[in-house]
């Protein structure tokens, strides 16, 4: 039997409440709803108040202990956090606290980080599916199976790592299965596909 590993989200508190603070004063501003925020930025162009001269008197505000590793990358919206773990669940996490609003468990360990939008956690799972959430209740919208054909015979294939980008009512993400996807936001139907190997 494996040892069972522990991580433990860790947020910092001049984040949280720099974002929050900034949110109505900056035209620029959009949640931090997908990885790397919008059109895969890396930086904030509303961040006004961390620099290299104070970046290092950061605080922890809160932590929160899943029973697996964390390598999803949370997404930030209407106060709340959302992000994967390892032991198959999605968890949705008050900002300001870091208390547990809900969870959802899949059929496979969450690496995807999630995409929020219009009141929706998309996310993808390692038993090749792509869920999406109800953001606030955690109920299952409705789901997408990819296909779960082997890459490579000497290490099985992950499923659904990739983050989900949402635009125009569209989710848009790749699958271990080869084949990038478009599905429909509302209802989780497959628009298109294309294989990129």
């Amino acid at each position: 039997m494996k040892p069972l590993r522990i991580s433990v989200l860790t947020l910092c508190a001049c984040f949280v409440s720099v974002a929050q603070a900034q949110q109505p004063t900056c035209k620029a501003h959009t949640p931090w709803a997908e990885f790397h925020r919008h059109n895969t930025r890396r930086s904030n162009p509303c961040e006004k108040v961390l620099n290299v001269n104070n970046v290092g008197n950061l605080v922890s505000k809160w932590s929160y202990t899943t029973l697996g590793s964390v390598y999803s990358e949370p997404a930030i919206a209407n106060g709340m956090v959302y992000v994967g773990s390892q032991d198959h669940n999605v968890y949705a996490l008050n900002a300001d606290t870091g208390a547990k609003v809900w969870s959802y468990t899949t059929g496979g360990a969450v690496e995807s980080s999630p995409a929020v939008a219009n009141g929706v956690v998309y996310v993808g799972s390692e038993d090749f599916k792509v869920y999406a959430l109800n953001a606030h209740t955690g109920n299952k919208l409705w789901s997408y199976t990819t296909g779960n054909h082997l890459v490579s015979r000497l290490v099985p294939p992950n499923g659904v790592v990739s983050s989900p980008a949402v635009a125009n009512g569209v989710v848009y993400v790749a699958s271990e299965d080869q084949n990038v996807y478009a599905l429909n936001a509302h209802t989780g139907a497959k628009l298109w596909s294309l294989r990129y190997k």
